[in-house]
C-alpha cells in the first residue's frame, strides 16, 4: 500500500470516533451487510461516519490491507478495528458491542 493511501486511511480513523468503511451510504448503503451495520448503528443512535468505498477504487482495496481483514464493511471505534458484519451483528446480539461503545465513551441508546 502506498504511503499516502495509508495517510489517508489513518486520516479518516483519527477523524471519526466510529466510522464504517461500507459500499454506499448510511442513507442508501449498497449491499446487505453495510445496511445490516449501519442498521445497527442506527438502531444504537451511535453517531458514526460511512465511509463509502465504491467512490474510490484505491480506498476500497487499500481499506482491506490497512485491516487485514478481506471484506467490506469494516467498523472502526476509536481508532479500534472493530470487525466486519457477522462480528458486529453478534457483538450487538450478546451485549459485546454495548460494552465496547461504554469502554471507548462512545454515546448511545442503551438498550436492545
Amino acid at each position: 500500500m502506498n504511503k499516502n493511501l495509508k495517510n489517508k486511511i489513518t486520516d479518516i480513523i483519527e477523524k471519526n470516533n466510529v466510522c464504517l468503511f461500507m459500499k454506499g451510504s448510511p442513507d442508501i448503503p449498497q449491499c446487505g451487510f453495510s445496511l445490516a451495520v449501519s442498521n445497527v448503528l442506527k438502531h444504537l443512535e451511535v453517531n458514526f461516519k460511512g465511509i463509502n468505498v465504491l467512490e474510490d477504487s484505491e480506498l476500497r482495496e487499500g481499506i482491506k490491507e490497512y485491516s487485514d481483514w478481506p471484506t467490506i464493511p469494516q467498523l472502526y471505534i476509536k481508532k479500534e478495528f472493530i470487525g466486519g458484519c457477522d462480528i458486529v451483528k453478534e457483538m450487538f446480539e450478546n451485549g459485546e458491542l454495548h460494552t465496547k461503545l461504554n469502554e471507548k465513551q462512545i454515546s448511545f441508546k442503551n438498550e436492545k
